[in-house]
């Protein structure tokens, strides 16, 4: 089962640090990540396996939202399923 993280906000030292550490301390395996600074913003994608995910996924999608609160982040985590949904036409 796989995941996609969204960030975006202002860039700084150590945001995909924080952001895979976070998916590192419940066993989330990070597949894919692309980024990029636009100026001073920051945005990324990460797709992850979260099949090991030690804790269920509404407690990671509000952790993920807690985390981008406490670095001046936005970060959204779906379902993939969802994240495909959401972009078929």
């Amino acid at each position: 089962m796989r995941a996609v993280i969204t960030v975006v906000g202002r860039d700084a030292v150590g945001i995909l640090a924080k952001v895979s550490g976070c998916c590192s301390d419940h066993h989330i395996n990070v597949i894919e990540v692309t980024q990029s600074i636009l100026q001073d913003v920051f945005a990324m994608i990460m797709m992850v396996d979260i099949s090991g995910c030690d804790i269920p996924f509404t407690k990671l999608v509000d952790e993920m939202m807690e985390l981008g609160n406490q670095n001046g982040l936005v970060i959204h985590c779906m379902h993939e399923e969802i994240f495909d949904a959401m972009h078929t036409i």
